[in-house]
């Protein structure tokens, strides 16, 4: 992934478009930024796909897009943790190159984002993220390590049900925000009453999506990733309909990376642990729950699970 920062009036750096090397964590002058730069930077993401083309092959783009959207999220949250106003976020998909800008607004000002403009980044359930949480915040490893117990993991997802209110409404909340009309979330969760949970249509208790155990499912789907079948539940971004064209799948899977990495930083403030999920192949939601085929895919997903007591008292 590269990134061009286009800085205007009141940043640290003289106006001009700069380009990022992440090896050397360096800014270097490109020249002069365009006539409507808006005031603060804004940072344009493109991705060279022959790089990863060459490892994932089909699989390339999905994954690319969806590392955007996780690139966009996290100099979102990087940028409030350093005391930012809300920064905004072009995640369209209108266009290959670039994929998705964030603007930066300058200190105690906000500027237009972007020419096609752009949408405010929501902070996730508790505020803006402390640079400690960003900093410390990792993929938990599969098999998720930690994971509760059968009585645990029910505690906290029948408080999440019955009150409307916990870890995993939080984290469903937070992934339904960003991610527009081109997506759906549901999570998929086990025994003692395995089901897909969603979120309610007024957004503050969750309903059962579907009945049955769908997490082995997943992770045939998932690329074989056979520790899914174990997580304590599975965050789901679903939709994407086959016939979609490439603004509308580039755009889904934009926003999805981007949800999920909000939805990440809310599962850790819950002590979850989490991991998000990018491999998804012939994963047709919609077909396996009764609807027609082809119009209701899985595009991302997040593993979550809790850390057992000994463990935390070991770390």
């Amino acid at each position: 992934m590269d990134a061009e920062l286009y800085v205007g009036a009141g940043c640290s750096l003289p106006p001009g478009r700069y380009g990022y090397d992440p090896l050397r964590h360096h800014v270097h002058r490109l020249g002069r930024q365009p006539e409507d730069t808006p005031p603060g930077v804004t940072a344009e993401l493109t991705v060279t796909a022959r790089r990863t083309v060459s490892h994932y092959g089909h699989r390339a783009w999905p994954l690319l897009l969806l590392d955007t959207g996780h690139a966009a999220a996290a100099l979102s949250l990087a940028a409030r943790a350093l005391g930012s106003d809300q920064p905004e976020v072009r995640l369209d998909g209108l266009a290959e190159s670039p994929l998705a800008a964030v603007h930066v607004p300058p200190p105690g000002g906000r500027g237009r984002a972007h020419p096609d403009g752009g949408a405010r980044v929501l902070d996730p359930p508790g505020g803006p993220a402390t640079p400690a949480e960003l900093l410390a915040r990792r993929s938990t490893p599969p098999p998720l390590q930690g994971a509760p117990s059968p009585d645990a993991l029910l505690a906290v997802l029948t408080t999440a049900e019955r009150a409307g209110t916990g870890a995993l409404r939080e984290v469903l909340t937070t992934a339904a925000r960003p991610g527009g009309g081109d997506l759906r979330w549901c999570a998929a969760v086990g025994p003692p009453r395995p089901a897909l949970m969603a979120l309610s249509a007024d957004g503050t208790t969750l309903r059962r999506h579907a009945a049955g155990e769908a997490r082995p499912t997943l992770a045939a789907w998932a690329a074989g990733q056979a520790w899914i079948a174990d997580a304590g539940a599975v965050l789901l971004a679903h939709g994407c309909p086959a016939d979609a064209d490439a603004a509308h799948i580039r755009r889904a899977h934009l926003r999805a990376g981007f949800a999920v990495h909000l939805a990440h930083v809310t599962a850790l403030r819950h002590g979850l642990a989490a991991r998000p999920v990018g491999s998804w192949q012939q994963a047709d939601l919609g077909a396996a729950l009764g609807a027609a085929p082809g119009r209701d895919w899985v595009v991302h997903g997040l593993a979550l699970g809790t850390r057992h007591a000994d463990e935390e008292n070991t770390t």
